[in-house]
C-alpha cells in the first residue's frame, strides 16, 4: 500500500543492496500457490544480513508492507484491493471489463470462479500468504540482530505482527476462513503431505486475528510525526478489531437465518466442524461494543484522540433546518457547515495528517487517477463511473425525510425545474436542475454527480474547460451519442464526485487535481458500530477489555449519542429516543449506505447482514440516457445486456479460491457454491 512505502531513500536503497549469497540448487517438490514457496528463496539466502543490524530489519519489515495493494484502488484492476463499488448496488459501468480489468463488474458478470479466479483476486491470496511469510521470518529471527534496544525490538515485533494479522484479516473478509500458520516458516522441500493444510473455522480465524491486533497495539504508537501519515497505530489496530468483532456478531457469522441457509452444509472434511457458527450468541454484539467504545475513549493529553471532522459555519452556510438542533457540535449542527464538513474530508481539501477522522487512511494514487472515470469525456474524463438510482434515492432529503415522505418545507418532486441558482457553502446549484435534485441533504451534493451540475474544474485556466454543466441527456456533449463515448458514458444518468475537489480538473492549461486520501476506516465507522452492536442487544453483558470489566446493554442513551453526532455532522436530525430496535437497525444501515459511499464498506456490510442476495436482486436502475431532456427524468433499467448477465449468487458470498490449489490440497475445502 502506499501509506507503507513512505521509506526514506536510504530505507529503499537498502532494500536493493542487502549482501547477495550463493545461490544452491534444491529440488522441490510441487508445492501449494498459496504458499507460493519458489517466491521465497531470497528471504532465506539474504536472512544473514537481513537480520545483521537494525536498519536492515525494519527496511526487510516495511518492504513486506509495500506488498499490501493500495486500498484505495477501488474501480481498477492494476494493485486493487477488493471487489469494490462495482461489486455492489452502489455503481454501475459501460467500461471494458476485459481480463483483468474492473474486477468488481467482472465478479457480477460472472467471469471470476476458480478455474478463472481472475490475476486480482488469485494474487491477493497468495500476497498474503507472502507478507505472512515474511513476518514470520521477522519474528523467528529478530534476536539475531544485536544492535536492537529493548524498544527497537518491541516496536519491531507488534508492527510486524500487525502486519501478519492484517493479511489474515484481507483474506478473511475475502476469501473466508484462512490456513492458520501461526509462527511456522514454512519449508520448502517437504513433501506434498506437509503443505496439505486445513482451513479454520470463522470463529478460530476472528479469535486468531483480533488476538494478534490486540497484542500488536500495546507496543505500538498512539500517534505519529506527520510525516509518517498512513503507517498504522494503536487505535489502528483496536479499529480493526471493532470493525471484525461487529462482523463476527452479525447474523451472517453467528447463528442468524442467512448463517443457517448459506453455510449450514458447510463441515470441514477433517473434523466435520461447522465453518461458520449456527449457534447465535448475543454476547458478540457486547464485545463489538467494547471494541469500539475502546476506540471512542482514546485520548492523546487529555483530549479526544478520534472525533468527526467539522467545518466552522460562515456566511455562506446555509440556514439549519427547524428539525435539527441548533447547538453546537456534537450535539447539534449549530456551529458548522454540513456541506464542507463532509466534502473536505475526501476531496484533498483536509490536511489529511491532522484530521481527527482519520484512524487509518492514506495518500491513494488509484484513487486520484479514477477521478477520471466521473470526469464528462468532453472535458477529458471518461464520463462512466456511474452511480445508481437506488443510491440517489436513499438519500434523504434537507430535513431528514425520506424522498417519499417529504414535507412542505423541503418537497420533493419529479417534475418541472428549478427557477433560480442556489449557492452554498461553495457549491452552485444551478438553475435548470430537476426538482428531483433540489431540497436534498448535504451528503448527496458533496458526492452524486447528475444532469445540469456545475463542474468548477478551477485549475484550468482554457476558455470552457472550467465553470462548465454537465448533462447526460442522450444528444448532449457528454450523453450516449458523443462518437467518443461508445463505453465513455454514464449507463444511470449520475457519476461518483465525492473525491472530486472544485480546482480539480483533466483537461486544460494549468488542469491539475488535488491529491486523494483513502479512508481505510475512519471515526464514523466506529460511532455507528457501536450503536448498531448496542442496539442489538436485549440484556446487559459484562466484558473485560484491557484488564477492566465494563457492562453493556441497549442504553438509548449512548446509541443516539454516538448515531446522532454522524446524522449531526450532516446537517441532520438524529434519533429521538422512542425508535423500536428495527427502527434503529433499518436507520443503521442506511446511514452507513449513504455516509460510506464508495469506501468499500458497502460490500461486506449487506453480507454479514444476510442481505446480499436481497439487496442485489434488485435491478440496477437510472435516468434514461437513451432520452433527450424531455424523457430523461424517468427511472428505466439501463439499456444493456450487462444488467440482465449481471449474477446474484450466494456462492459470492466469498470469493473462489483457485481450483489448482484444491487439487493439491486433499485437506482443504473450498468456499460454498464453487465446488
Amino acid at each position: 500500500m502506499i501509506f507503507f512505502r513512505k521509506l526514506t531513500d536510504r530505507h529503499s536503497l537498502l532494500v536493493s543492496v542487502l549482501p547477495f549469497c550463493w545461490f544452491v540448487p534444491i529440488v522441490f517438490l510441487a508445492s501449494c500457490n498459496y504458499l507460493n514457496i519458489d517466491e521465497y528463496f531470497s528471504d532465506e539466502f539474504k536472512e544473514d544480513s537481513i537480520f545483521s543490524n537494525k536498519r536492515y530489519v525494519e527496511a526487510y519489515m516495511w518492504g513486506a508492507a509495500t506488498l499490501f495493494p493500495d486500498e484505495g484502488q477501488i474501480f481498477s484492476a492494476s494493485g486493487q484491493a477488493a471487489p469494490g463499488p462495482l461489486a455492489t448496488d452502489e455503481a454501475f459501468t459501460m467500461f471494458n471489463i476485459g481480463s483483468g480489468s474492473y474486477n468488481g463488474m467482472r465478479l457480477v458478470q460472472g467471469f471470476i470462479t476458480p478455474d478463472n479466479p481472475d490475476p486480482f483476486f488469485n494474487q491477493t491470496w497468495i500476497i498474503s500468504y507472502k507478507v505472512i511469510r515474511k513476518c514470520n521470518n521477522i519474528l523467528k529471527n529478530i534476536d539475531k540482530t544485536s544492535d536492537l534496544t529493548a524498544s527497537d525490538r518491541l516496536s519491531i515485533i507488534s508492527t510486524t505482527r500487525f502486519l501478519r494479522a492484517y493479511a489474515y484479516y484481507r483474506i478473511l473478509i475475502d476469501y473466508g476462513p484462512p490456513v492458520l500458520l501461526g509462527d511456522e516458516i514454512v519449508e520448502n522441500n517437504a513433501t506434498l503431505e506437509y503443505y496439505d493444510c486445513s482451513r479454520s473455522t470463522y470463529d478460530e480465524a476472528v479469535e486468531y486475528i483480533c488476538k494478534e491486533f490486540e497484542e500488536a497495539a500495546q507496543y505500538m504508537p498512539a500517534t505519529l510525526p506527520l510525516l509518517n501519515f498512513g503507517r498504522p497505530t494503536r487505535g489502528v489496530a483496536y479499529a480493526l478489531v471493532a470493525r471484525l468483532r461487529l462482523i463476527h456478531a452479525s447474523p451472517l457469522f453467528n447463528g442468524g437465518q442467512s448463517a443457517r441457509t448459506c453455510f449450514g452444509s458447510w463441515i470441514r472434511k477433517t473434523d466435520g466442524k461447522h465453518y461458520i457458527t449456527q449457534e447465535y450468541s448475543e454476547k458478540r454484539w457486547a464485545v463489538a461494543a467494547a471494541a469500539a467504545k475502546r476506540v471512542m475513549d482514546m485520548e492523546n493529553a487529555g483530549v479526544s484522540l478520534y472525533r468527526l471532522y467539522t467545518v466552522d459555519r460562515d456566511d455562506n452556510t446555509p440556514a439549519l433546518p427547524a428539525t435539527v438542533p441548533s447547538a453546537d457540535f456534537p450535539d447539534g449542527a449549530g456551529n458548522i457547515d454540513p456541506y464542507r464538513s463532509y466534502s473536505e474530508i475526501f476531496n484533498g481539501e483536509s490536511v489529511a495528517s491532522i484530521n481527527p477522522e482519520f484512524i487509518w487512511a492514506y495518500k491513494s494514487a488509484g484513487l486520484l487517477n479514477y477521478t477520471q472515470g466521473s470526469f464528462p469525456v468532453d472535458h477529458g474524463g471518461w464520463g462512466g463511473m456511474a452511480v445508481t438510482q437506488k443510491v440517489v434515492d436513499t438519500y434523504y432529503m434537507a430535513d431528514g425525510r425520506a424522498i417519499d415522505n417529504p414535507s412542505s418545507d423541503y418537497p420533493y418532486s419529479e417534475s418541472g425545474f428549478s427557477s433560480s441558482v442556489k449557492t452554498f457553502s461553495g457549491y452552485q446549484l444551478n438553475a435548470g436542475v430537476s426538482n428531483m435534485y433540489v431540497n436534498r441533504e448535504m451528503r448527496f451534493y458533496a458526492s452524486i454527480g447528475f444532469s445540469e451540475c456545475y463542474w468548477p474544474a478551477l485549475s484550468s485556466t482554457t476558455a470552457g474547460d472550467s465553470k462548465y454543466t454537465v448533462t447526460y441527456y442522450y444528444d448532449s456533449s457528454s450523453g450516449r451519442s458523443n462518437p467518443n463515448a461508445i463505453v465513455n458514458f454514464t449507463p444511470t444518468g449520475y457519476v461518483i464526485k465525492k473525491y472530486i475537489h472544485p480546482m480539480d480538473s483533466w483537461q486544460g492549461t494549468n488542469a491539475r487535481k488535488m491529491d486523494k486520501i483513502f479512508p481505510i476506516i475512519r471515526y464514523a465507522e466506529i460511532l455507528l458500530s457501536y450503536a448498531e452492536a448496542l442496539n442489538n442487544l436485549t440484556q446487559s453483558h459484562t466484558i473485560e477489555i484491557d484488564g477492566q470489566s465494563r457492562t453493556f446493554s441497549r442504553n438509548m442513551q449512548e446509541i443516539m449519542q454516538a448515531f446522532n453526532q454522524v446524522r449531526y455532522r450532516a446537517g441532520l436530525p438524529g434519533l429521538i429516543g422512542d425508535e423500536s430496535a428495527n427502527d434503529v437497525q433499518a436507520l443503521v444501515e442506511k446511514e452507513r449506505m449513504i455516509e460510506f459511499l464508495f469506501e468499500n464498506r458497502r460490500y461486506y456490510d449487506v453480507r454479514r447482514w444476510g442481505k446480499y442476495e436481497e439487496s442485489e436482486s434488485e435491478p440496477v436502475m437510472g435516468m434514461n440516457v437513451d432520452a433527450g431532456k424531455d424523457g430523461f427524468y424517468q427511472r428505466v433499467i439501463p439499456n444493456t445486456s450487462r444488467i440482465g448477465s449481471r449474477v446474484v449468487n450466494r456462492k459470492m458470498i466469498f470469493l473462489p479460491i483457485s481450483r489448482s490449489e484444491i487439487r493439491r490440497l486433499p485437506s482443504f475445502d473450498q468456499n460454498p457454491g464453487w465446488e
